[in-house]
C-alpha cells in the first residue's frame, strides 16, 4: 500500500500525563548502562545545577515511543504494523527531562512516501511539560515493508 502524502501534517491530541519518577529513571540508565551519577542521585545531579536527578538523553524514547503508537492505530494511515521496522531516531532536547517532569506528548505526521515498494513514514513527538514547557522533539521514521516475497 502506498502512504497518502495528504497525512503529512496529521497532528494527534496530546497524549495522557507521564510523570517522570526517579525510579524509572535510574532504571533505565542501569539498563542503558549510563552511569553518571546525576541519573541516580538528587546531590550529585543538584552539584550538577539540576532540580532533581536527570534523565539519559535517549529516555525520552519512554514517553516519544507511547505517542508515536497512535499513528500505527490511524486506520487512514494504514500501516501494516507487522511489516514495520524502526529506521531512524533522532532526539533534539530543549532541556533535560527531570524527575518530577510531568510530560505530555503531541504527535504530527512529518513526511510520507514510498520508495521501491516500501512505505517510509516520519513521525514527530513533541515532548512539553503539561504547562508547555518544550522539553524534547523526538522524530522518527518508520519504514513498512514491501509485500514481496521472502525467501
Amino acid at each position: 500500500m502506498t502512504l497518502d502524502r495528504e497525512l503529512v501534517g496529521r497532528s494527534y491530541p496530546p497524549s495522557a500525563v507521564y510523570e517522570v519518577g526517579r525510579a524509572k529513571i535510574a532504571e533505565f540508565a542501569a539498563a542503558v548502562g549510563a552511569d553518571d551519577p546525576v541519573h541516580r542521585d538528587p546531590a550529585a545531579a543538584h552539584a550538577a545545577g539540576h532540580p532533581d536527578v536527570v534523565a539519559p538523553p535517549t529516555f525520552a524514547i519512554v514517553v516519544s515511543l507511547e505517542a508515536a503508537f497512535v499513528v500505527l492505530g490511524d486506520p487512514e494511515v494504514g500501516l501494516d504494523y507487522s511489516r514495520v521496522v524502526h529506521g531512524e531516531q533522532k532526539f533534539t532536547h530543549h532541556r533535560p527531562i527531570r524527575a518530577g517532569d510531568r510530560l505530555v506528548a503531541t504527535t504530527t505526521i512529518d513526511a510520507a512516501r514510498s520508495v521501491a515498494g516500501n512505505d517510509l513514514l516520519t513521525a514527530r513527538v513533541e515532548l512539553a511539560t503539561e504547562d508547555g514547557e518544550a522539553v524534547c522533539t523526538a522524530v522518527s521514521m518508520l519504514v513498512a515493508r514491501g509485500g514481496g516475497d521472502v525467501p
